[in-house]
């Protein structure tokens, strides 16, 4: 998953910033960008899979890695870039950006238990009007997690979820403060990391006359792993903007493979996802093309 673990943190798409947009020749079509993200991704895992293949040692552990990946809560600290390409529906002949960058810190706190504190700043690139585009960082996002250092065969996490009004683009804010409860429950039997997460976002302060924050996120995931790094994984961002009068749920299906190695000495995860918006509203985007990133940062075993 692909925060997911770490994208837990992938955020909805932003809307069109004019659904009327006139498609002018700067527009980019569908298939060029879904092809250039391919590419892409696919020349990431060349080159790594090339950097491993002359090294001759996988990272150490990487199907335990692999699995810490998947778990939104684990004790691996890690800085996730994801990138998300929408396109189609909407968007018609445009494409919408949001690069979330979404460092994970788990802290040790009271005995037997650590605290989850994953960061999600998403920069964002939208459609406008005239063939122009609208460019700047979103919402910022904390989301704080309470874990079991030592779970159990059910691993679960929870508490609050806060949002923050920091967007340096109006097209791109709430312009409210926001928080919620949230949780994450999850098993990893065998090969295998199942689970969900859940959060609920109410706006508790923001200027008079803004349009209040009620907005719910189900992100359900399950990964297979089949062993040296290699997965396949499935994590559909379902939201629900309870604010907006009609159109409200936006629900994806899709998936896609991952694969833990090495750059150099510093243990990478390498991911590609792609989904399908079998709901959503008029103006969002139909199809996302998700690459990710993550640097990870193992805590050392003990002896």
């Amino acid at each position: 998953m692909h925060m997911d673990p770490n994208a837990v943190a992938s955020r909805p798409p932003v809307r069109n910033a004019n659904p009327h947009a006139d498609n002018g020749p700067v527009v980019r079509r569908d298939p060029w960008l879904i092809l250039v993200a391919l590419a892409g991704v696919a020349g990431m895992f060349g080159i790594v899979s090339n950097t491993a293949r002359a090294q001759e040692q996988p990272p150490a552990g990487a199907s335990n890695l692999s699995k810490k990946t998947q778990n939104p809560v684990s004790d691996l600290t890690s800085i996730p870039f994801q990138f998300n390409f929408y396109s189609g529906g909407g968007l018609q002949k445009q494409t919408q950006l949001v690069l979330n960058v979404q460092p994970v810190v788990p802290i040790k706190t009271v005995t037997g238990f650590n605290l989850v504190a994953r960061t999600v700043i998403p920069f964002v690139s939208i459609p406008a009007d005239s063939g122009r585009r609208v460019s700047g960082i979103g919402d910022i996002q904390e989301q704080l997690y309470i874990t079991p250092s030592k779970p159990g065969h059910v691993i679960w996490g929870v508490g609050p979820v806060l949002s923050f009004p920091t967007a340096t683009n109006s097209l791109l804010t709430t312009g409210d403060f926001a928080a919620g409860p949230g949780l994450v429950v999850l098993m990893m039997p065998g090969a295998w990391v199942v689970g969900g997460l859940v959060n609920q976002l109410w706006t508790y302060a923001g200027p008079a006359g803004s349009s209040e924050v009620n907005a719910f996120t189900l992100q359900p995931f399950i990964n297979y792993n089949f062993g040296q790094g290699w997965a396949i994984s499935s994590s559909p961002l379902i939201t629900a903007n309870f604010s907006a009068p009609a159109h409200q749920w936006t629900v994806p299906w899709g998936l896609g493979i991952q694969k833990v190695t090495a750059i150099g000495t510093r243990p990478v995860l390498l991911a590609l996802q792609y989904y399908n918006n079998v709901i959503a509203p008029s103006n969002a985007g139909r199809n996302q093309a998700r690459m990710q990133v993550n640097l990870l940062y193992p805590a050392a075993e003990k002896r």
